[in-house]
């Protein structure tokens, strides 16, 4: 069985994101001030950690999704 959490969801990334605080409405890039909450939030929270080609390709929400989700599978 199975006990880790699933990978975030675009919903759950950007209520993370709203946790550093307010962003304008259908902002889809991810900033580097973003970017560095995100990853800690991440590393945090499943204990894995990002590497630097992998934080290369998170420039938006869903490549942010699509590169977690990536890291989190691999490392089960």
């Amino acid at each position: 069985m199975n006990s880790n959490p699933p990978p975030p969801g675009r919903d759950e990334i950007i209520g993370w994101l709203a946790g550093l605080g307010e962003r304008p409405p259908g902002t889809d890039r991810i900033d580097s001030m973003e970017l560095a909450w995100l990853v800690h939030q991440v590393e945090q929270r499943y204990g894995v950690e990002l590497g630097d080609d992998q934080l290369e390709r998170m420039t938006t929400v869903d490549d942010a999704v699509t590169v977690i989700a990536e890291v989190l599978t691999s490392h089960v």
